[in-house]
């Protein structure tokens, strides 16, 4: 099983197939490389197609420290430096839109031919001037303390609000294994800061291409933070799936794969 050891010894867990140009696919919080498993049979023929769990994530190492959106774009960078991979498109879902923009922020684009940005708002957080934000204060207070006294029965209501349709009980079970991995501390702390993080401000500066893939479905996730996000970018497409809600790529597999597909090869 492949890990790259980060510079504060933490051990991320990657998987990586094929070849050409890096495609890095990056998960939301809580949630795991694991989700993005039906794209790996469509891109590896085509790309160096690489699924990265996150610091505290999935099989990666649990350090109980550094649990912030700004460390995990600089462990983003140091695994893209350290693995060598060049012109790199970078596939943020969620929490892993916030990392993607972060990266950006941090880093710059010269190294980035392009974004895809899956389902995720500026600001989760419904500051004054953002209404349509995912949490308000009391939201965040319940779903921090949810997680402290009863994580499974908190990420039960909360896991079938990501999927249009009704979750399999196969499908159930193995998505609460992977989001009940990292300890509660960790997955509190993460929580918050990918909470609390806006990135409107930065969107003028983000210059290189970004696709933006948003369910027509809104439980959680609505059509107008996507319409939000391309009108502050430069040089963004946005794209409606229409029979899903915050899980594209696994809802219209096919269908996202196909657009995604398309926007690489128009970089």
């Amino acid at each position: 099983m492949p890990y790259y050891t980060l510079s504060d010894n933490t051990q991320l867990h990657f998987e990586e197939t094929g070849s050409g140009t890096p495609v890095i696919f990056l998960h939301g919080v809580w949630m795991s490389s694991r989700f993005f498993q039906k794209q790996v049979p469509y891109f590896k023929d085509k790309y160096r197609t690489i699924l990265l769990d996150f610091r505290g994530h999935g099989q990666s190492g649990h350090p109980h420290h550094g649990h912030t959106i700004e460390t995990y774009a600089r462990d983003l960078h140091e695994f893209i430096l350290g693995r060598d991979l060049k012109d790199v498109v970078l596939v943020g879902w969620s929490m892993g839109a916030f990392v993607v923009w972060e990266y950006l922020k941090q880093f710059g684009d010269d190294n980035v031919k392009g974004n895809v940005i899956v389902d995720e708002m500026a600001s989760d957080f419904k500051w004054p001037d953002f209404p349509i934000g995912a949490f308000d204060f009391p939201t965040l207070i319940h779903f921090m303390r949810g997680v402290q006294h009863d994580r499974r029965a908190t990420l039960e209501g909360f896991v079938p609000l990501m999927f249009k349709k009704e979750l399999s009980d196969e499908d159930k079970s193995w998505i609460m294994e992977e989001v009940t991995r990292m300890p509660e501390s960790i997955a509190s702390a993460i929580l918050f800061d990918q909470s609390v993080v806006d990135y409107r401000e930065d969107f003028p500066d983000i210059n290189n291409p970004s696709l933006l893939c948003f369910g027509r479905e809104e439980k959680l996730i609505p059509v107008a933070a996507g319409e939000h996000i391309r009108d502050l970018l430069p040089n963004a497409r946005l794209e409606i799936f229409e029979n899903s809600c915050h899980c594209p790529f696994l809802e219209e597999t096919d269908l996202f794969n196909e657009r995604v597909d398309r926007f690489i090869q128009s970089l």
